[in-house]
């Protein structure tokens, strides 16, 4: 297994910031100092982080419904609640992607690297389902621009999938993960998020979780993630 593989699925960090651990030089393998990801390794190898040993650890998904006010990260230095403190896990779990600390519902834990980077690299275009509550009633127009695709400060977004399912409630899915993009999108269109709960990620519902709880996801849940993030 490719090095860079061996530290995601050991659950140090995705694929991506394995690579970037180990262009710093911080992972040695047999004591050697590697800056090659591509490097290949097995569980005899003894591979290590800041000097720390590592070996792959059982993969673990996990669904979590994200109340409000709770960050997005695996580790929360001041008051607010970090959402790996939701799971009951001895796992070294992070968030699959993010949802900003107003936003609520579904997010993905997990120590599976490669899976991560599946469902966020932008290539695989996994899609993700939010409902909105707007400030104001949006026109059939406006809805059309969002599904047409509307410019932001960073580049014009893909199209869209947007349902009307109220006066000012509206479920919008897209496949790209912006920081803060479907509240831009919002803006963009003159209009403002007042509530913001992500629904659903590929073929995965947010369904009867209650807010603030987690349950671990079985076998034919994840491979249905990963059928759902295949190129």
């Amino acid at each position: 297994m490719r090095l860079a593989k061996y530290l995601a699925h050991a659950g140090v960090a995705s694929r991506r910031s394995a690579e970037e651990l180990i262009a710093a030089g911080k992972v040695s393998v047999g004591g050697d100092v590697v800056t090659d990801p591509a490097r290949d390794v097995d569980e005899s190898a003894e591979v290590a982080v800041d000097g720390k040993p590592i070996s792959p650890e059982p993969r673990e998904v996990w669904a979590v419904n994200k109340p409000k006010g709770v960050v997005s990260t695996a580790r929360e230095p001041g008051t607010r609640r970090a959402v790996t403190q939701l799971v009951d896990s001895p796992r070294r779990l992070y968030p699959v992607g993010r949802l900003d600390a107003d936003s609520t519902g579904l997010i993905l834990l997990t120590n599976d690297g490669e899976l991560a980077n599946r469902l966020t690299h932008p290539r695989y275009g996994v899609p993700k389902a939010y409902l909105l509550e707007l400030a104001r009633p949006p026109s059939e127009p406006d809805l059309d621009r969002l599904r047409k695709g509307v410019r932001l400060e960073d580049g014009p977004t893909a199209p869209a999938e947007v349902e009307r399912l109220g006066e000012r409630r509206v479920e919008i899915t897209i496949r790209e993960g912006r920081k803060r993009q479907v509240r831009r999108m919002a803006e963009a269109i003159g209009n403002e998020v007042e509530g913001l709960s992500r629904i659903r990620i590929g073929p995965l519902d947010l369904g009867d979780l209650r807010r603030g709880e987690a349950r671990r996801l079985d076998r034919r849940e994840i491979a249905a993630l990963w059928e759902d993030s295949a190129p």
